[in-house]
C-alpha cells in the first residue's frame, strides 16, 4: 500500500502524478551524478574518466598507490603515506636517518645517539656507556633522548662554562647583630637596664653604701632619660598637630 492509496478521487490522481515526477527527478539526478573519484560517467556505475590520483579499470576508478610508484616524491628524512587519491609525506622517527615507514623499526640507518638493537634503533645511555661522559669531577651526567648533558653537582652552579661552588647567602655572611632593627635595639637596651638595675637593687638591699649609691644614681639617670624622651615625643606631636 503506497501513500497515494490513502487518497480518493482527484486527490489520489494528483498524488500519483507528483510521485511519478519525484521519481523521475531522482532517477535523472542519479543518472547524471558521478562518484567523487570519477570526472565523467555514462551511468551511475560506469565511469568514463577518472580524477587525478585514480586509475580507470573496468568502468570504475581505482586508487593509485603513489608510494609504490615514482609519483610519490618525499625527502630523505620523511616517508610516503598513501591516501585515497593522493599521498602524504610524514617525518621519520627521531631515531632514524632516512626511513621506510613510521617508528624506530623502519629506519634505513640509526641517527647519532641511537644504536640498532634487534630490529629497532634505540637510545644509547651515554652516562653508563661512556666512562668519562662528563670529565669534570663537579659534574653529573644526565642521559637524554639521543644525547646527554652534564649538570653541575649539588652545591655548584655553572658560570663561564664551568661549575663553581655556590656562594653563601647574604644572611649567613652577616654578623649576629648586623640585621637587627632599631626598635629591637631599644627593647634590648631596656631589658639590659632592667637586669642591671635589678642586680644593683639586690646588692643595695644588703646595706652596702657603695651599691646603694650606684643604684640610686642609675635609677635617677633612667628616670631622667625616660622623662626627656617622653618630653621630646610630646613636643614633637604638639608641633605636628599645629
Amino acid at each position: 500500500m503506497s501513500l497515494c492509496d490513502t487518497f480518493r478521487g482527484e486527490w489520489r490522481l494528483l498524488c500519483l502524478l507528483l510521485h511519478t515526477a519525484w521519481l523521475g527527478c531522482v532517477l535523472t539526478a542519479e543518472a547524471h551524478t558521478c562518484p567523487p573519484s570519477c570526472n565523467k560517467c555514462s551511468a551511475p556505475n560506469q565511469c568514463d574518466e577518472c580524477g587525478r590520483g585514480w586509475l580507470l579499470h573496468n568502468g570504475k576508478c581505482a586508487d593509485i598507490d603513489e608510494c609504490g610508484t615514482e609519483l610519490g616524491a618525499c625527502s630523505l628524512d620523511s616517508y610516503c603515506f598513501n591516501k585515497a587519491g593522493s599521498y602524504e609525506c610524514k617525518n621519520c622517527d627521531p631515531a632514524c636517518v632516512g626511513c621506510m615507514g613510521s617508528g624506530p623499526v623502519r629506519c634505513r640507518k640509526c641517527a647519532p645517539g641511537y644504536r640498532l638493537t634487534g630490529s629497532k634503533c634505540l637510545d644509547v645511555d651515554e652516562c653508563s656507556y661512556m666512562v668519562l661522559a662528563c670529565p669534570a669531577l663537579d659534574e653529573i651526567c644526565t642521559n637524554t633522548e639521543g644525547s646527554f648533558r652534564c649538570d653541575c653537582a649539588k652545591g655548584f652552579i655553572r658560570k663561564g662554562g664551568v661549575c663553581v661552588m655556590k656562594q653563601l647567602s647574604s644572611v649567613q655572611d652577616k654578623g649576629l647583630f648586623e640585621d637587627i632593627q632599631d626598635e629591637e635595639v631599644v627593647v634590648l637596651q631596656q631589658m639590659f637596664m632592667g637586669v642591671f638595675l635589678c642586680a644593683l637593687g639586690t646588692l643595695a638591699a644588703k646595706g652596702d653604701l657603695v651599691y646603694t649609691s650606684i643604684f640610686i644614681g642609675a635609677m635617677a639617670a633612667m628616670a631622667g632619660y625616660w622623662l626627656s624622651d617622653r618630653g621630646d615625643r610630646l613636643l614633637d606631636s604638639f608641633l605636628k598637630g599645629r
